[in-house]
């Protein structure tokens, strides 16, 4: 039997469609626009105490009141994601240092997703697949923020693997 494959030469390069090069663009910057700004709003009186019952009823975290304070803890947790931010940003400067911003939100969003099983009220008086507005539905938009976070590391790994002269000055095609 004959079989028929077209196969591309290795040095075919196909153009990526404008729709992708601005969807791939919206998507890191967008993620470093939402972090960032989502650990400005930690500074404040409002976002420290709007995440307070979510911090004391997760087993993982719920020790952390015992150690600083409600306002102190959401500066540090501030910090932690506008610095996520900025690593994440300079990729096309620097893709090592973009995978540990990524890797900073994959883990950073996957802490806030574990609040939707641990919170009383996550999920509405039906139960599940049910969910409240707060926190529930709140919480939910964290699992495309994670796969949002997720990409932006698969897309700065292979850079930050190869040899420096290969990297092409950091950007991805």
């Amino acid at each position: 039997m004959l079989q028929f494959t077209q196969s591309r030469p290795a040095s075919a390069v196909t153009a990526e469609h404008p729709l992708a090069t601005a969807g791939r663009l919206l998507v890191r910057y967008g993620l470093v626009v939402v972090i960032a700004w989502i650990g400005a709003l930690k500074y404040t009186t409002y976002e420290a105490t709007a995440i307070q019952p979510l911090i004391a009823h997760s087993p993982i975290f719920s020790w952390i009141y015992g150690v600083v304070s409600v306002r102190a803890f959401a500066a540090v947790l501030g910090t932690a994601e506008i610095i996520a931010a900025l690593l994440i940003a300079v990729r096309p400067l620097s893709p090592r240092i973009s995978v540990l911003g990524s890797a900073m939100g994959v883990l950073l969003f996957l802490s806030t997703l574990s609040f939707l099983f641990t919170t009383p009220g996550a999920t509405a008086a039906g139960g599940f697949p049910v969910l409240s507005v707060l926190p529930g539905q709140f919480l939910l938009k964290d699992l495309v923020l994670v796969g949002a976070a997720l990409w932006t590391l698969g897309d700065s790994l292979p850079a930050a693997a190869a040899p420096r002269g290969a990297r092409g000055g950091g950007q991805r095609r």
